[in-house]
C-alpha cells in the first residue's frame, strides 16, 4: 500500500478507492464557489432558479467552462493532494476548468441517457461516440470525477455507481493491450457482468467530489426531486503515458490486482 496520508488521504480511503473504485470528499471546494458556478450555468442556459415554469427539459448539457469559479473549484489544495494520492504524485495536469455539465431538472420524462457505461478516454475524434476507446493503462484519463455543484439527495438524480465494477473492466481490457476496446464492444451485453455489484448513489452537499477509477461503471438517472441538480463530470488528465518504471499509483494497483498481477 502506498503511503498516501501525506497527500491528504488516509490509508483506509486509498484502500476503499482500490477495492470499491471511488472515494468521496465532502468540502473538497467551498459552497460559495459551487454557488458562483451555478450562477454562471443558469446564465448560460438562459434560465432562472426563480422561474421553474421554464424548466421544460429533463436535462440540459453544457460544455467545458474556464471561468474563475470553475478553475478554483477544481484546484483546491485538498483536491491537488488527492490527485497526488490516487493518480501518482505530479503525474496529472492541473484542471483548467470544469465540464461537461448535465444539468438535470425535475421531470417525469425519460432523459434518454441513463444507461450503464464507462467513460472512454481516447479516440474521441471519431464522429461516432460508440467507437471511442479505453485501454488497460487508461490512456488519456487519470481519474473520472464527479463535482457536486448543488446538494444531491437520493431523489435528485444522483449518479449510480456499481461498486467494484472497475475490476471487471480491467480484466476485459488486459488482453486487448494498447489498442483497448470501444464503448460499443464493452457495452455489447449491457455491462451484464457488473449487474451483481452493489450500487451506491453519488449523493452529498454542494462541494462534494467523487474521485473514481477510470474503469468504474456508472449511470445517470432522472431527477425525481424538486430542484435542478448541477454536476460537473471532468476527467483528470494524465501528464504523460503509463511509465512502468514509476511506483504504481492506486489507479494502477487496482488494475494489477484485478488481473492477478500482485500488489
Amino acid at each position: 500500500m502506498p503511503r498516501s496520508s501525506q497527500f491528504g488521504l488516509s490509508e483506509a480511503q486509498v484502500s476503499q478507492f482500490i477495492h470499491h473504485g471511488y472515494v468521496a470528499l465532502e468540502d473538497a471546494f467551498s459552497r460559495a464557489l459551487a454557488r458562483a458556478c451555478r450562477d454562471i450555468l443558469w446564465a448560460e442556459m438562459g434560465l432562472s432558479p426563480d422561474r421553474p415554469q421554464e424548466w421544460t427539459k429533463p436535462v440540459i448539457r453544457l460544455g467545458f467552462m474556464t471561468q474563475r469559479p470553475f478553475t478554483e473549484a477544481a484546484n483546491t489544495q485538498r483536491l491537488h493532494d488527492t490527485y497526488d494520492a490516487l493518480a501518482g504524485k505530479k503525474r496529472w495536469l492541473a484542471p483548467t476548468g470544469l465540464g461537461t455539465f448535465p444539468v438535470r431538472f425535475p421531470s417525469q420524462q425519460d432523459p434518454g441517457d441513463a444507461g450503464w457505461h464507462v467513460d472512454m478516454s481516447f479516440g474521441t475524434d471519431h464522429p461516432n461516440f460508440m467507437q471511442w476507446r479505453i485501454n488497460v493503462t487508461s490512456t488519456g484519463r487519470a481519474l473520472l470525477m464527479l463535482f457536486l455543484l448543488s446538494g444531491v439527495g437520493p431523489d435528485d438524480a444522483p449518479t449510480r455507481i456499481r461498486v467494484g465494477s472497475h475490476h471487471m473492466i480491467a480484466r476485459q481490457l488486459l488482453p486487448r493491450g494498447a489498442e483497448g476496446m470501444t464503448l460499443q464492444e464493452l457495452a455489447k451485453h449491457g455491462f451484464a457482468e457488473t449487474k451483481g455489484c452493489e450500487e451506491v448513489l453519488a449523493t452529498g452537499p454542494a462541494g462534494t467530489v467523487f474521485l473514481c477509477h477510470p474503469f468504474l461503471v456508472h449511470a445517470a438517472q432522472p431527477n425525481r426531486g424538486a430542484q435542478p441538480r448541477f454536476l460537473a463530470q471532468p476527467p483528470l488528465l494524465p501528464k504523460g503515458e503509463f511509465d512502468p518504471a514509476l511506483p504504481p499509483s492506486p489507479v494502477q494497483i487496482a488494475i494489477r490486482r484485478a488481473n492477478g498481477l500482485g500488489l
